[in-house]
């Protein structure tokens, strides 16, 4: 509210507002400090709340921080105490898993949802492609940020290997029409066209024509190399 001038104060409908207030206010003096109580116990609430969510927020945070370290950290003899070895690789390995495992209990967050994308990559790595298709799914359904759309540019690629290619599209024309800060527009075209390759070529030549003038080098020889893939089946 903007600050009151002297002159409105002396202004009669304003001084009868005031007074009026000032009336109300003594006769249910008793309910204006019960329900005055309350407001002051809610915004104690909030403020704690507050804190909590700060406090979750850099305990997720730490978390986030250990999976990268533990996943930049050597295998073989310790060369520095100041840096994290592991004597085998798969001592490395159960110890990456379980730190995102931890990470990604933390659902509907943006760090739960990196724990379990990075869990999903690792599923696929080891060759469990059922784990995978389970936690990108996952991810792309209750996840938060913009790890989502990597997820469903992976499962799209998934679903598209099974002919599922009706799934795939689903998931990519979002991106397509919103592109996110992790996957572009013209990416989520050329994971298009790739789960359309198998049963409609034609849609997905139409695609790839449209990206080889590409300003972007990687974008134009991708969209090249998927024609080239094409025109061998």
């Amino acid at each position: 509210m903007d600050r009151i001038t002297r002159k409105e104060l002396k202004t009669d409908p304003f001084a009868t507002e005031v007074q009026h207030t000032l009336e109300y206010v003594t006769g249910h003096r008793s309910q204006f400090i019960r329900y005055g109580t309350i407001v002051a116990g809610v915004a104690v609430l909030a403020a704690a709340g507050w804190f909590y969510v700060q406090h979750q927020h850099t305990v997720r945070q730490q978390k986030l921080a250990e999976v990268f370290r533990i996943s930049d950290a050597n295998v073989g003899p310790s060369q520095s105490q100041y840096l994290l070895s592991y004597p085998t690789e798969d001592a490395k390995d159960q110890a990456l898993v379980k730190a995102l495992t931890d990470l990604a209990q933390s659902s509907g967050t943006e760090e739960g949802t990196i724990g379990q994308f990075m869990l999903a990559v690792h599923a696929a790595d080891k060759g469990k492609p059922a784990e995978a298709e389970r936690r990108l799914r996952e991810v792309v359904d209750s996840g938060k940020g913009p790890y989502v759309s990597l997820a469903a540019v992976q499962l799209a690629r998934i679903y598209g290997s099974e002919g599922k290619v009706a799934d795939a599209r689903a998931l990519l024309q979002p991106i397509i029409d919103k592109p996110t800060v992790f996957v572009s527009k013209e990416q989520a075209q050329l994971a298009l066209a790739k789960a359309l390759a198998q049963t409609k070529p034609d849609e997905a030549r139409k695609i790839l024509d449209g990206l080889r003038g590409s300003q972007r080098p990687i974008i134009s020889q991708t969209a090249i190399a998927q024609e080239a893939e094409l025109a061998q089946k």
